[in-house]
């Protein structure tokens, strides 16, 4: 059997309000960098630029809602994505 291709993603929280119900951050993986924004209240994720973002958008938003009340502003976390980016 042959395993999954793994890439790890580097998050960073720049900002979190639980005024306005959201955080932002940056994410990086496999040498793609984007910015997001996650109205955790909607369960709305946007993920800024359009490139590559197909493949980071489904596992950063699991690894958002996993960690939901772990995240801080400030802080950097790791997650691993099924794919090769």
């Amino acid at each position: 059997m042959t395993s999954l291709p793994l890439t790890t993603a580097h998050l960073h929280v720049t900002r979190q309000s639980f005024v306005e119900k959201c955080v932002d951050g940056e994410v990086s993986a496999g040498g793609f960098d984007w910015q997001f924004r996650w109205a955790f209240d909607k369960g709305e994720l946007v993920v800024e630029p359009s490139l590559g973002r197909a493949l980071i958008q489904d596992a950063l938003l699991r690894f958002l809602v996993k960690t939901d009340y772990h995240l801080e502003a400030g802080g950097d976390y790791i997650f691993t994505v099924r794919a090769r980016f």
